[in-house]
Formats: C-alpha cells, sequence, structure tokens
C-alpha cells in the first residue's frame, strides 16, 4: 500500500489531467459518497439526525488525497446539500428562525478549521517523506563511496598478498597463496551486494559461488583432470552469510584439491546449494581418496580445519562430513 505522503492524486495524474480538474473532481467524488451513505443510511434508519456528520471525514479524506481545494470543494457541496436537503423545511434555504443559519454558520467554522487541520497534516507528512528520501539518497551516496573504497582496500590488500607470494616459494608461497584466496573471497561477496533486486544486504548466490568457484578453478590450476563443477540454486543470503558460505567453500575446495586427489590424475570437486523448505544446504563434495588417506595435514591445512567450523557458526550452519574411499561430502545445512 502506498504510504500516506506519497498519495498525492494531482501531482500523480499531471500533467495528463491538469491539477485543478483532479481536486475539482476528487471533491466532487469525496462529497457524491458521503451524500450516498447519508442516503442509504436514511433508508435503513428514518430520522435526519446529524445531517453534517459525514461531512466531516469527506472533506479530511478529500484535503488528504488532493490538497485543501478539494477540500472545500467537499466542505462546500455537502454543507450545502445537507441545509437545503435535510434540514426543515426540506428543498429550500428558507429557515425557521435564527437557530438554523447560526448552527450552519457554526458548521461552516467547523468545515475551515477541519480542512486547514487536514492541510497542514497532509504538508506536515509531505514534508517529513521529503527529508527521508533525501537522508536515504545521502546514506545511499554514502554506501556507494564506503563500497568504492572496500573494493580499492580488496584489491590493494590481493595485490600486496600477491607480490609476497610471487617472492617467496614452498611453504610459505603456499600459505599467502590460501590468504589470498580467502581475501579474494571476501571481495567477490562484496562486489555481489549491490546486484540482483537491489537489496543492498543481500548477495545472489547464483552469480556469487559461480564466480567464486571459476576465480578458484583458474587459481588452483583444475586442468584437464580434475575439474570443479558448480551448481547454485537462485537464491537471496543475508551479507554476513553468503561471506561465511564463501569463505566455506573456499575452504573445502582448496582443501579437495591439495589432498582428495594424491596420486590420482582426474577427479571432480562438485559445489551446490540448494533451497529447500525453512533454508538452504551447501553440498561440497569430491570424489577422492577420502580423509582417512589423504596427504599429512600441514600447518595451513591444519588452521582450514579450524576455520571451517569457525564460519559455519557465523552462518549459522550445522556441518555434516562424510568420507571414504570414494571420495568426500561436506554438508552444512542454513536456516532462512
Amino acid at each position: 500500500m502506498p504510504r500516506l505522503g506519497e498519495l498525492d492524486l494531482p501531482n500523480r495524474l499531471a500533467p495528463a489531467v491538469p491539477r485543478g480538474v483532479t481536486q475539482l473532481g476528487f471533491g466532487v467524488l469525496c462529497s457524491s459518497s458521503a451524500i450516498l451513505v447519508r442516503a442509504l443510511l436514511d433508508g435503513v434508519a428514518a430520522g435526519g439526525g446529524a445531517p453534517f456528520a459525514l461531512c466531516f471525514p469527506a472533506m479530511m479524506l478529500a484535503t488528504l488525497f488532493a490538497r485543501w481545494q478539494a477540500g472545500v470543494v467537499t466542505a462546500t457541496l455537502g454543507i450545502t446539500y445537507g441545509y437545503y436537503y435535510t434540514v426543515p423545511p426540506s428543498g429550500t434555504f428558507r429557515s425557521n428562525g435564527v437557530a438554523t443559519p447560526l448552527t450552519v454558520g457554526f458548521i461552516v467554522v467547523a468545515a475551515i478549521i477541519t480542512v486547514a487541520l487536514a492541510e497542514l497534516f497532509r504538508r506536515s507528512v509531505r514534508r517529513a517523506t521529503a527529508e527521508r528520501d533525501r537522508q536515504i539518497a545521502d546514506r545511499d551516496l554514502l554506501l556507494q563511496e564506503i563500497d568504492h573504497r572496500m573494493k580499492n582496500n580488496f584489491a590493494i590488500v590481493a595485490s600486496i598478498l600477491d607480490i609476497q607470494r610471487r617472492r617467496l616459494s614452498g611453504e610459505a608461497a603456499e600459505a599467502l597463496g590460501t590468504a589470498l584466496y580467502r581475501v579474494e573471497s571476501i571481495a567477490r561477496a562484496h562486489r555481489h551486494l549491490y546486484r540482483g533486486t537491489g537489496q543492498s544486504d543481500a548477495v545472489q548466490m547464483r552469480a556469487y559461488l559461480g564466480d567464486l568457484c571459476a576465480a578458484l578453478a583458474d587459481a588452483l590450476l583444475l586442468r584437464g583432470g580434475v575439474t570443479l563443477a558448480c551448481s547454485v540454486d537462485e537464491a537471496e543470503v543475508p551479507r554476513d552469510r553468503a561471506v561465511s558460505i564463501g569463505l566455506i567453500v573456499n575452504e573445502l575446495v582448496t582443501n579437495a584439491a591439495k589432498h582428495a586427489f594424491t596420486d590420482r590424475v582426474g577427479g571432480t570437486i562438485s559445489v551446490g546449494f540448494r533451497k529447500r523448505p525453512g533454508g538452504w544446504t551447501l553440498i561440497v563434495s569430491d570424489d577422492g581418496v577420502g580423509m582417512h588417506a589423504a596427504a599429512p595435514a600441514g600447518p595451513d591445512h591444519g588452521l582450514g580445519s579450524r576455520l571451517i567450523p569457525a564460519f559455519a557458526r557465523q552462518a549459522n550452519g550445522t556441518l555434516a562430513t562424510e568420507s571414504g574411499p570414494h571420495g568426500t561430502v561436506v554438508t552444512m545445512d542454513l536456516p532462512a
């Protein structure tokens, strides 16, 4: 339902319909509706009391939706109709005494106050709406600037790690390479924040994990015999959880590429992300030698094994691992 501050019919319909025509037409519509309801009520319960009662909600409605001019039209038509047809003697503007014109005078003053208050309220709501929109625009501009700076910072950190990795060899270079993959995983999640439906706090998982898997395949030199397959359902996941999921995928794929295919020339690593009732399921599997036959864990492998449960807790997920001579399957269930 549109917000009250945005229900300005003259602006909505302009320039197709002139503002004055909109105000006059909506005022006539509101007063006619009040008269019709009054006629229906008189048909159900005879009496004719309070002839101007329905004029006030009608003029408030007209003012809120089409400004004070529509409220004045509604008040004029409603009070004129009530005075002419329902105040005795009906069908004439003549009165039997001084009390009736005096009463109508009070009704007119009350109508003016009602329209004025409704117009003041409408304007205050419009000002509040404009201020809110301005603040949202300023916030979006600030977020874009922060986003740009964050991208630059990620790029600088990744470049420094890559330069240091290239200057070293052995375990030190491997450790820096692993750190580089982790930084790039976070950076990719950040880049996907503003894509999709415009919900800036959610990440489109198909694009994000697909991009991440492609980068891992290139970085880990998965060519020919060992392949990385990625199958992801369309899903939006909150930013912080998406980062944790990406880091888990990074660790599991890296570990599988390093240790699952010892003495094998080929194999497949699979990454799947599935929607299910009440949440999502992440599945990372390989058809390698299994954990029991993998190479002894080095320092980085041990760190990765400790990081995976920590990332799972951050994502509010539950991990389950099955491993045997025909491969390893790691499953993480995530509630919505």
